[in-house]
């Protein structure tokens, strides 16, 4: 008989949640926040692995003329290290439940990560004043256009550091703080990997 009502089961129209082995009604632990950032992750890396491989086959052609590597990109790669350094040190305080730790971390990774977005800059002001213009080549273009769309998401995750050290301003609980400045750190860590390969396609190509 149990196997009869197992055979003619009709999961699809089942509202509950699933069982486990035993008959125990299985949970989903994981957040919507988490689910959130791990499907906006993955279609951001569909986006940059889309212009790598545009860019990979558009450097074969003759036209194509690299650009220098302004110095300050290794600068700009080593405040992105201490950028990530920074969140994963806020989420150790987190989980800690050092508050005060935590603040400072999320502070010094907002310091940072402001530092490498102006060094960006930087770096944009100075090809432009040697002549390296976007409209003039396009290796030009694929590395405004690849550095415009790094610095971008660097942005967006600058306006969500600020909102969890505002979590931690009003007295949010610690779990709910933890879990922000995990997202956060995570973030970071993504981009930081962006980073590396975009920045070893324009270095060794």
């Amino acid at each position: 008989m149990n196997l009869f009502r197992e055979m003619t089961k009709k999961p699809w129209l089942e509202t509950g949640a699933p069982e486990g082995p035993d008959g125990e009604v299985a949970a989903f632990d994981l957040p919507r926040s988490t689910l959130g950032l791990r499907v906006f992750l993955v279609v951001v890396t569909v986006l940059f692995t889309l212009f790598i491989v545009a860019y990979s086959d558009r450097m074969l052609i003759a036209d194509w003329k690299a650009m220098p590597e302004p110095w300050l990109l290794w600068v700009n790669t080593a405040i992105l290290v201490l950028a990530s350094a920074a969140l994963h040190w806020a989420t150790l305080a987190a989980r800690a439940e050092r508050l005060a730790d935590v603040k400072t971390g999320l502070m010094t990774g907002a310091a940072f990560s402001l530092a490498f977005i102006t060094g960006q800059l930087f770096v944009w002001q100075t090809l432009v004043a040697e002549g390296y213009f976007a409209d003039s080549n396009p290796a030009n273009a694929f590395f405004y256009v690849l550095t415009a769309l790094h610095g971008l998401h660097f942005l967006g995750g600058i306006g969500a550091l600020g909102l969890t050290f505002a979590k931690t301003r009003r007295g949010a609980d610690i779990a709910e703080v933890r879990q922000a400045v995990d997202l956060c750190a995570v973030y970071w860590h993504f981009l930081f990997v962006v980073w590396l390969v975009v920045f070893g396609l324009l270095l060794f190509t």
